[in-house]
């Protein structure tokens, strides 16, 4: 287990006492009780241009969203149960199938959150969706600029309910080095107590496609078949009990949540193994695009600044430049060819349609291959390669980090030997991944097409 990934008591004693005095937004995509005030991964200064987060407007789903529903373009309907959820998912093409729960205390909405309650989150590629009964709606949206953006909805607002905008509260964990040092999103999994606590001691796992499924889900429901992979979902860990030593039968292969809640309070009735699956690769690489996003604009600015001040061309590029182009684009290369990923050891199913109705969002090349079809028998997709490089986090990068990473991937997909970080990607895999790609991808470079075969 790496540190990177175990998160021990000693982090979190360190903070409580400051987390207890701020007021932050739930994590939307995990149970998250720390604060870590210098990120792991390198200082990037977000509160000074040309990031200005703080300042900076929004131009994300949200925002968007926002300004429809200031000019009238846009309402939303409200229910007696579900408040405003089901009419802003459908508003914004976020699938109810996409429905997980976890039900650990590890949320601003504290109070309403409980293993009977759980906290229910949708999300589709750049929209994240947090809702508790009780509660208001938390919002994380994916901006191309500046990293994930927070907002709050309040429920109870009946004539003209808005999306408000968090920010110094949420960075204090959504800007840790659990996020990469970035604005950012995580899937936690915590040792849960019956009343929906974490269990001092027991430490903690931040999960993601190549994390062991023993780590994974703790205060999280699950539904859905694994065979005989074992995880932490669906189970209450007494204060007396050893969490090393955990029976993790009594939360397998469940099929629906009637042994925990009443189904009927939730959209569907359903925490889909799958969801959770994609819910974790997809946070991560989230995270990657986004650091990589933000130290390439940091550069750029830093280095016309340089050129200025010594009178070099404005287009000059130094060698410290190139490095910190490479060094940001490899962690999103490798994340996008899902080096390191957990090799399934049983068949995978979820019962949501989720599956279903992710597989058919495509983009597909003539012979109906695309990123989004699972294989779900030993890895997650049949085509390793993330359907995130369609997201506009992606198509928005800035031109010298996307050039860096399109040059990494051209590199993965064709050179021989195989570098060892992909060595999991056979020789069907690399040339299905380039003929989809070129098919359905059109800004890249000219070397990736066929008629072209040289090296960039």
């Amino acid at each position: 287990m790496s540190e990177r990934k175990r998160e021990t008591l000693a982090v979190g004693a360190a903070t409580n006492s400051r987390i207890v005095r701020r007021s932050f937004i739930a994590c939307l995509v995990a149970g998250i009780l720390w604060i870590v005030a210098i990120p792991a991964f390198g200082q990037l200064d977000i509160e000074k241009p040309p990031i200005d987060y703080l300042r900076s407007k929004p131009n994300d789903a949200i925002s968007r969203l926002q300004a429809r529903l200031k000019s009238g373009e846009v309402t939303l309907e409200r229910e007696p149960h579900f408040g405003y959820l089901r009419s802003v998912l459908k508003t914004l093409d976020v699938p109810e199938s996409s429905q997980v729960l976890v039900f650990s205390k590890t949320s601003l909405q504290i109070k309403y959150i409980s293993p009977r309650s759980p906290r229910s989150i949708y999300f589709n590629d750049d929209v994240y969706i947090g809702w508790v009964q009780g509660g208001n709606i938390e919002v994380s949206a994916a901006d191309p600029r500046l990293g994930a953006n927070f907002y709050l909805f309040d429920q109870d607002e009946l004539v003209r309910p808005r999306f408000d905008r968090q920010t110094f509260e949420c960075l204090q964990c959504h800007g840790s080095m659990l996020t990469r040092g970035v604005p950012g999103h995580m899937v936690r999994s915590v040792f849960t107590a019956p009343d929906g606590h974490q269990v001092a001691g027991a430490g903690s796992f931040l999960t993601d496609h190549d994390s062991p499924f023993s780590e994974r889900w703790g205060g999280w429901y699950v539904t859905g078949d694994h065979g005989s992979l074992r995880h932490l979902g669906n189970l209450y860990v007494r204060r007396s009990d050893d969490p090393k030593r955990l029976d993790l039968e009594a939360g397998a292969n469940a099929r629906d949540l009637r042994r925990w809640i009443e189904p009927s309070t939730t959209l569907n009735g359903q925490s889909d193994i799958v969801a959770l699956m994609v819910l974790e690769h997809q946070a991560s690489l989230h995270n990657r695009l986004t650091r990589a996003n933000l130290i390439a604009q940091t550069a750029v600015h830093e280095e016309e600044t340089s050129n200025r001040e010594a009178g070099r061309p404005a287009e000059f590029r130094s060698a410290e430049f190139r490095r910190q182009m490479v060094e940001a684009a490899t962690p999103v290369v490798e994340h996008l060819l899902f080096a390191g990923e957990l090799k399934l050891t049983s068949p995978v199913r979820g019962y949501s349609g989720f599956s279903e109705q992710f597989a058919k969002r495509g983009p597909a090349d003539r012979q109906g291959r695309s990123f989004r079809q699972f294989d779900l028998q030993t890895r997650l997709f049949k085509f390793p390669c993330s359907y995130l490089i369609y997201s506009e986090s992606f198509d928005r990068l800035p031109p010298p980090v996307k050039e860096e990473v399109y040059r990494q991937l051209w590199a993965a997909l064709t050179t021989t030997p195989v570098p060892s970080r992909f060595e999991h990607l056979s020789a069907d895999d690399r040339a299905a991944i380039r003929d989809i790609l070129s098919e359905t991808k059109s800004d890249l470079p000219a070397y990736w097409k066929p008629a072209v075969a040289s090296s960039p």
